[in-house]
């Protein structure tokens, strides 16, 4: 392929990788992770509540990897409570998966700048055979693509399997029991499945850069001339 037309994809790749440094960044100081209704179980059997009913004893509860707030609701109006993981939630949630997530997402946001900073200089520098070549943006992707997809299935087991909203909701709560009426992942950590997304397409554009095709070749190649001409 011309050295321009790689130029081009390499300065592409790495405006993608310093766009998913900045997403991550973003993602990460934000509690728009999950958003869900929380429903009080025990004020809603004490009065037996149905139907429309049920509408008095749901709150409303949103988080991040930080901190979140939720809105407790057992049937005299929407209280809200804001909350931090470090320290209030500390011996509620698994902290061990939850700093792993954090861990994770600064790994994939600092290999995300490596990553665009190599990138960058493939394009306009002159690239070494191995930490600036081919081999290591290949790794520098890889690493941020594993990050991202062990972010999505650390974060998603923690809520999912370890019933994290529901520990949240009844966090301090003695005689009112809470139990998770509906729960969606949010905005930011649909941004990580994005940028890992984004690696992955940035391992294809470093392949796509190395490929020859029949229109780069000079036409210079396909006018010979010899004996084998002279038959024609």
């Amino acid at each position: 392929m011309p050295a321009q037309q790689k130029k081009i994809i390499f300065c592409v790749a790495g405006v993608l990788s310093f766009a998913c440094a900045l997403g991550t960044a973003a993602a990460i100081g934000t509690r728009r992770w999950v958003t869900g209704t929380v429903l009080c179980k025990t004020g809603a059997l004490l009065v037996n509540a149905s139907g429309q009913e049920l509408e008095k004893f749901i709150g409303e509860i949103q988080y991040g990897l930080f901190y979140g707030e939720r809105v407790r609701q057992c049937g005299l109006g929407g209280r809200p409570f804001q909350f931090s993981f470090f320290p209030d939630l500390l011996k509620v949630i698994p902290a061990s998966i939850h700093v792993s997530v954090i861990l994770f997402c600064t790994v994939l946001m600092v290999f995300a700048l490596v990553g665009a900073g190599f990138f960058m200089f493939n394009a306009f520098g002159s690239p070494y055979e191995t930490l600036h070549g081919p081999i290591g943006l290949y790794l520098w992707s890889f690493i941020a693509c594993c990050c991202g997809c062990l972010i999505m299935i650390l974060f998603s087991s923690e809520v999912k399997i370890h019933h994290l909203s529901e520990k949240i909701a009844n966090y301090k709560e003695g005689s009112f029991t809470f139990k998770t009426h509906s729960e969606q992942f949010a905005n930011s950590f649909w941004i990580v499945l994005v940028c890992s997304l984004v690696h992955f397409l940035n391992a294809l554009l470093i392949r796509f850069a190395g490929f020859e095709f029949p229109f780069s070749k000079s036409k210079d190649s396909g006018t010979t001339t010899g004996p084998a001409d002279l038959m024609y």
